[in-house]
């Protein structure tokens, strides 16, 4: 227990001195509210932790991401598999030939 309380004590500790140091580090005042806003969010987070594993909410969020990122990458593959057909079908893929290559500025 004290364990735990000793690792979100130091997660909060590390983010909130990166935090710092990016804000110190970023260049004039245009970014700042961006930055703020941002890790304002990830501190929300990262106060929340502990409630949400004591109900169970963190695992449930990250099946739910894991989830979500395997059917992205799934979707993908299959795409990229239906383009690589496309091109066996077409003759496609024994030789491309380019005529001419223009670069602008």
């Amino acid at each position: 227990m004290f364990q735990e309380l000793y690792g979100w004590i130091q997660n909060i500790t590390v983010y909130l001195l990166v935090t710092a140091a990016v804000m110190h580090a970023v260049p004039g005042k245009d970014y700042s509210k961006y930055i703020r806003f941002f890790s304002g969010l990830i501190l929300v987070l990262l106060l929340a932790s502990p409630i949400l594993n004591l109900t169970g909410m963190a695992e449930r969020f990250e099946t739910l991401y894991k989830g979500n990122e395997y059917e992205m990458n799934r979707r993908e593959i299959e795409k990229a598999e239906e383009f690589y057909e496309n091109l066996k079908v077409t003759g496609a893929d024994e030789k491309i030939e380019v005529e001419e290559i223009e670069i602008g500025e």
